[in-house]
């Protein structure tokens, strides 16, 4: 699993995000508090508080290009 940790801060990032996500044939999953929803879920993701970074969970070893993809939401 790859973890990292993203920022959307506009509704646009929402959507642009879920597009990128939904490429990927691996689980992709968002986290925030005790909270967890599918990354593929633009409802799922509106339904965590968006003011803050959210950590997100890729089943999969192999994320180099998911991670290249997202990289613009990805907290430094």
């Amino acid at each position: 699993m790859t973890k990292a940790t993203v920022q959307l801060k506009a509704i646009n990032d929402v959507k642009e995000f879920v597009n990128i996500v939904m490429r990927f044939p691996f689980d992709i999953d968002l986290v925030s508090s005790r909270y967890a929803v599918d990354a593929k879920s633009i409802m799922g993701i509106f339904s965590l508080d968006l003011e803050k970074p959210i950590e997100l969970h890729a089943h999969t070893d192999d994320a180099d290009e998911f991670l290249k993809a997202i990289e613009k939401y990805i907290v430094k």
